[in-house]
């Protein structure tokens, strides 16, 4: 997950691993890949991609908006439809939702719709823009679940770029803190927060009420290991 200050490049990264914006250096490698080493469109088409502002087609059914991509690869008819139900159920999606229009959805529905979008052509990696970022805190905290779930489910890789420190400290495996177009540290949260690299990293995380509360926990249990040392090795001594 990627995460970081206004303008610290999360974005400009992120689109750098599907060539949206070329990297001028460095290596960037997908599945031992140089990613300049395969044509655009392939390496776009093992890639799903999805945004905050959604960008889904407003005249094209939640059908046909799922399967656009499938569609640019020649599926039959009948393997779009059973992609098209498969994601539905696996987004809880109704399938009364099929034929609606994105105007015609909540917005976690159009979310869960470009979600489902993102996921057609079971891409190796999903890439995510802050897609939770213009939602509702119920709703946001629902899809946040959602993808916790299609994660475990799928074992896909998912970058994820998001400026909310406690979605980043819930949903991340592997954080990488950005300021000013640079990384500043990276790791899995536990890390993070208990072992920044420098104050920047130390403040950045301090403004979160999540990464308070699992300090808090954290020094909870190591006290009560440590208590529980001390009555071992009380009861070896006697």
């Amino acid at each position: 997950m990627l995460i970081g200050t206004s303008g610290s490049g999360k974005s400009t990264t992120l689109k750098m691993i599907n060539r949206l914006v070329e990297h001028d250096s460095g290596v960037i490698r997908f599945a031992g890949e140089e990613i300049r080493s395969l044509p655009v469109l392939e390496l776009r088409r093992r890639m799903g991609y999805a945004i905050q502002s959604i960008g889904l087609f407003p005249h094209w059914s939640v059908a046909q908006n799922i399967a656009t991509v499938p569609q640019l690869q020649k599926w039959s008819r009948a393997r779009i439809d059973d992609r098209i139900d498969e994601l539905m159920a696996l987004l809880g999606l109704e399938s009364n939702l099929r034929e609606r229009y994105p105007h015609q959805l909540s917005g976690g529905q159009q979310q869960r719709v470009g979600v489902a979008r993102a996921l057609a052509a079971d891409p190796q990696v999903l890439l995510m823009d802050e897609p939770f970022g213009a939602l509702d805190p119920v709703t946001r905290g629902a899809l946040q679940q959602e993808m916790t779930r299609i994660h475990r489910l799928l074992g896909r890789t998912i970058v994820l770029v998001t400026h909310d420190i406690d979605e980043a400290l819930r949903l991340a495996e592997h954080l990488v803190l950005m300021d000013h177009g640079e990384v500043v540290q990276q790791g899995n949260p536990l890390t993070m927060l208990t072992r920044p690299a420098n104050d920047f990293v130390r403040q950045f995380f301090g403004r979160s009420e999540l990464g308070v509360r699992l300090l808090s926990l954290r020094s909870v249990a190591d006290y009560v290991r440590r208590e529980e040392r001390a009555d071992g090795e009380h009861w070896q001594k006697r």
